[in-house]
């Protein structure tokens, strides 16, 4: 097997809570090793990392969080193979009432500064020290481009008319679980059938309607596609300045456009097919693109 085959891969996150003027973060007590540490923990088989994060500050401090930020990824070696890390910041939105056990015996809240202190690891007080130097997140985003739908050449009717093939669908319920992770209050898509297609087991998953959105589309015969990105990224910034949380869907070049334009620069918005982006917004300024 080779050195690759046999990496461990795990997720957590900073989990915060506001506090008067601050906030406050979780550590976990793993009284198998004695340490004070972030809540993580191994993906299950097939789970993303993303979804891994979120169980795993559930499971080990009994808190529901909603992911805003990725955090710096963490390498070393535990038991004798390369382990690799996934964090993410993760806002508080409901605790339960925790109960010691054998993984985990004692969490504590703390501010920022005293979580550093108290860490037995200098990568957690690195991860620390990433998400203090975030600004408030008041927006967050699960922006995906449309799942499979066949190929343009062999559909008949309008091209806006053309829906998921097989493999899409499967690629919809795939993504339906990740848009779920941010509560989203709203959903948003392109008019295209197969956008509002991909949207369709999120909008069961979360019991909400699939908003039809123009400005997402993509550009019609006569139209021009800086104007369209232009109107896409226009179409977000209004739903970021809003806060909270969306799942919105939208087509290949529309995202690359859009993005483009509000993060102010040109890279690799390049997204494949039934993927997407997890954004974090302060008012309807973008922060940060998180690749799914």
């Amino acid at each position: 097997m080779s050195e690759r085959e046999q990496v461990i891969r795990a997720a957590g996150g900073v989990v915060w809570r506001p506090d008067g003027d601050g906030v406050l973060v979780c550590l976990v007590h793993r009284p198998r090793y004695g340490d004070w540490s972030l809540p993580k923990g191994k993906l299950e088989a097939g789970e993303h990392p993303l979804t891994a994060a979120v169980r795993e500050v559930a499971e080990e401090a009994d808190v529901r969080a909603v992911p805003q930020v990725r955090l710096p990824t963490v390498k070393y070696r535990s038991e004798g193979r390369p382990k690799v890390v996934d964090y993410w910041s993760l806002r508080a939105v409901a605790e339960g009432g925790f109960q010691p056990d054998t993984e985990v015996d004692d969490i504590r809240w703390l501010p920022v500064e005293e979580a550093v202190r108290l860490v037995n690891y200098p990568h957690d007080a690195e991860v620390l020290a990433t998400f203090a130097g975030l600004p408030p997140v008041t927006a967050t985003m699960m922006l995906v481009r449309h799942a499979e739908a066949g190929k343009r050449g062999t559909w008949s009717g309008p091209d806006t008319g053309r829906p998921l093939d097989d493999t899409g669908w499967a690629q919809a319920h795939l993504l339906a679980p990740l848009v779920a992770l941010l509560h989203p209050a709203r959903l948003l898509s392109a008019s295209a059938r197969r956008c509002v297609q991909t949207l369709d087991p999120a909008a069961a998953l979360l019991d909400l309607p699939i908003e039809v959105a123009g400005d997402l589309d993509e550009p019609q015969p006569g139209q021009d596609l800086h104007e369209r990105a232009l109107a896409a990224a226009a179409c977000l910034a209004e739903l970021a300045a809003a806060g909270g949380s969306a799942g919105v869907c939208s087509q290949g070049n529309v995202i690359i456009g859009a993005l483009e334009r509000l993060t102010g620069r040109a890279d690799d918005f390049t997204t494949a097919k039934g993927g997407g982006w997890l954004l974090a917004f302060a008012a309807d300024r973008l922060l940060t693109t998180d690749r799914l």
